[in-house]
């Protein structure tokens, strides 16, 4: 058994985290793994590799989801970083709310919540997308369903990017993070039931608890999935939309000449740009892929982008198409651990781009501000120049 190729390229480097599409291609035509020495880290870059890897949680362990010790200790006991069957029974509760049908409730309200905004931004003629739309709506919409009162509202999206800076390598994103993720952790562990507003998800969590459906002392682990895992990757993936619209108004057009098209250009975004582009696993023992080796605790990081852009894939993955309808995309991960969330995020994104695309012939953009982030890959301002509405 070889050794697989290695590589000098830094994943979490400032150019490489704003634009990685690059060392992406480059990594992949290396080989299907790739040692990186600068992190340490196994880079799994083909799509057929990172989806078998995500489904076999045996050889690879979420234990270590994050590229440093201090958050993967913090995270300890959670269903995002536990294997089954720990992570079976707390994913239940999770899941509990965000099945389809818990869901099914939910729709009429976040359709309504998000024309009424859409209308309001249009109506303006020009606004900033992603403090007035991408961050708004889905900070609402959580804060909502789960019953967030007060100072807590206010700290989401600080505690919310926090928590997903911290899972990179100890470097400097990571150390300015971990005091605000600290207060995230800290109130998510003394939160009780009556803290959270009468009738919301969070209650039922509590209400879970007590009936010993999970573990005494995990509702507010749970919770803080929720706010931790689920705020700011359906920011970025709502700030995307706008920005790929934007560009591209050819396939706007298509979906708003064909509204049933909306759901497979959310699945297109999220192939396209992934809100996150690289997340940890641990090898429980020797692994070998392809003839080379990973070995036993090894840290691994699993390129969702790179699978997502894999031409042996997809064709022509570099072109953002509407009507491709990617399902099989890797943004949400597979398997067990596939987003918990994801039927939340998607009644979100679908909204929006059913608003916009009834409201909107074309987006014309200034340019998109993109600032280096360890796990989640968004924009962070993107001005709305001009509406040319329908």
């Amino acid at each position: 058994m070889t050794p697989p190729p290695a590589s000098d390229v830094d994943l979490f480097a400032d150019d490489v985290l704003v634009d990685p599409y690059p060392v992406h291609a480059e990594l992949r035509e290396l080989g299907p793994v790739v040692h990186l020495r600068e992190n340490d880290v196994y880079a799994l870059t083909r799509y057929d590799v990172i989806r078998d890897a995500l489904a076999d949680w045996e050889s690879f362990s979420s234990t270590s989801i994050a590229f440093n010790p201090m958050a993967n200790e913090a995270l300890a006991g959670t269903s995002l970083a536990s294997d089954p069957p720990v992570h079976t029974q707390l994913r239940a509760t999770l899941t509990e709310n965000l099945s389809p049908r818990a869901l099914r409730g939910l729709k009429g309200q976040i359709e309504a919540k998000a024309d009424a905004l859409v209308a309001e931004l249009v109506e303006k003629g020009s606004f900033e997308a992603i403090d007035a739309l991408a961050r708004a709506f889905p900070l609402e919409v959580v804060a909502d369903l789960i019953g967030f009162q007060g100072h807590v509202r206010d700290n989401m999206l600080r505690w919310g990017q926090a928590a997903m800076q911290v899972l990179g390598p100890m470097n400097q994103r990571t150390a300015e993070n971990f005091p605000i993720a600290g207060e995230l952790y800290g109130w998510c562990s003394e939160v009780k039931a009556e803290d959270l507003a009468e009738g919301s998800v969070g209650r039922g969590i509590f209400d879970a608890e007590e009936r010993g459906a999970i573990p005494p002392g995990t509702a507010g682990h749970i919770i803080h999935q929720y706010l931790g895992a689920g705020v700011d990757t359906t920011m970025a993936a709502i700030g995307n939309i706008v920005a790929l619209f934007a560009q591209h108004p050819d396939q706007l057009a298509l979906v708003r000449a064909n509204p049933s098209l909306v759901p497979a250009a959310f699945n297109e975004v999220l192939r396209f740009w992934p809100p996150i582009n690289a997340w940890g696993r641990l090898a429980t023992k020797d692994v070998d892929i392809a003839g080379t080796v990973i070995p036993a605790g090894a840290q691994v990081a699993v390129l969702l982008g790179a699978g997502n852009r894999d031409p042996r894939h997809y064709e022509n993955p570099d072109a953002f198409l509407v009507e491709r309808n990617p399902v099989d995309h890797l943004a949400f991960g597979y398997g067990p651990h596939g987003c918990a969330g994801q039927g939340l995020a998607r009644l979100e994104a679908h909204a929006v781009i059913e608003a916009l695309s009834r409201r909107v012939e074309r987006l014309v953009t200034g340019p998109e501000v993109r600032v280096p982030s360890n796990t989640t890959r968004s924009i962070e301002e993107l001005p709305v120049l001009e509406v040319i509405s329908a």
